[in-house]
């Protein structure tokens, strides 16, 4: 592996629990990882320890070649990170806030202004700068997270559930900020939204009682589901006759008739493998003489596939 961060044989116990359990993987500049999981996966351990502010059981994280271990200041040099929570001291204004933490990272002078004046309007809080943080909404905490962990543009950008609390116009407005920050450097987004890993990222990793269960981008992870190329089609009449016909294609393994609605029927066909069956399936159609008013062919459904892969870990 040769990454910006590197990850290898990373693990975290905890007495006798093991929370993340001996963890590989490499991102590259340019990368958006989506780092999945349910509830108690270790998603949120396994950042604190990339981040350098919980140590590893055992194993190695770097960052741009820096151990977390031993070289824990280099690191945070070059990585920002927006916490669970995103916890913020409540009785200062959003402004004091970023002068405190330039001061930390020792930006100052000209460099110190630009730098809040740049991450307060990329985040769109430039009209709460000076109420009391305790006083804003949980969304508008979770953007001052945000504005604090982007501040010195770092190389390496790590948020964990980013978008929670957000309504949805905020949240659009963080996806394309992620999407416009991406190209220069490694973001990992740890979340349980699917939603996210379709809109912002470039690959996907889950993990499930401490241990990766897929990795892939999300097209790769699509494809292991049983509706990847699945044909829907919904038509006003459907003749008895049409489900034999279609079973009887060599590349069709199932069907599944849908709900009925307005006089109208869906059906679901499934293909064997995930091969490309919209073709023969157009045919079937016009030879039964049946005109369907949609057809669409399925990418793959991530949700199926995070509930397969983190159900057997």
């Amino acid at each position: 592996m040769s990454g910006l961060l590197e990850v290898n044989g990373l693990t975290k116990r905890f007495g006798e629990f093991t929370a993340v359990d001996g963890i590989d993987f490499s991102v590259g500049r340019g990368e958006v990882l989506g780092f999945l999981g349910p509830n108690g996966a270790g998603k949120t351990t396994a950042m604190r320890m990339v981040t350098g502010y919980l140590p590893p059981t055992a194993g190695t994280a770097t960052v741009a070649g820096f151990d977390v271990r031993t070289q824990a200041i280099e690191v945070k040099r070059r990585v920002g990170y927006l916490p669970e929570g995103a916890p913020l001291y409540d009785d200062m204004t959003p402004s004091e806030l970023l002068a405190f933490v330039s001061d930390v990272r020792g930006i100052s002078g000209a460099a110190r202004k630009q730098a809040i004046e740049r991450s307060a309007e990329r985040i769109n809080i430039g009209h709460v700068m000076h109420q009391p943080i305790g006083t804003l909404s949980k969304g508008y905490k979770r953007r001052v997270g945000i504005a604090q962990a982007i501040l010195h543009d770092p190389d390496v950008l790590i948020l964990d559930e980013p978008t929670d609390g957000l309504d949805p116009n905020q949240k659009h407005e963080v996806r394309n900020l992620i999407n416009e920050m991406a190209t220069d450097k490694v973001i990992v987004i740890s979340t349980h939204i699917l939603e996210e890993v379709d809109v912002v990222c470039t690959r996907a990793i889950v993990i499930a009682a401490g241990k990766i269960v897929a990795d892939g981008t999300p097209q790769e992870l699509e494809a292991r589901s049983s509706y990847h190329n699945a044909v829907s089609l919904r038509a006003a009449a459907l003749p008895a006759s049409l489900t034999g016909k279609l079973e009887s294609l060599s590349g069709v393994a199932k069907i599944e008739a849908g709900s009925a609605e307005n006089g109208q029927s869906t059906i679901t066909i499934f293909p064997v493998g995930g091969a490309a069956i919209l073709d023969p399936v157009s045919a079937c159609l016009k030879e039964a003489g049946v005109a369907a008013e949609e057809i669409h062919v399925e990418r793959g459904r991530l949700d199926e596939v995070f509930r397969n892969v983190t159900r057997t870990a």
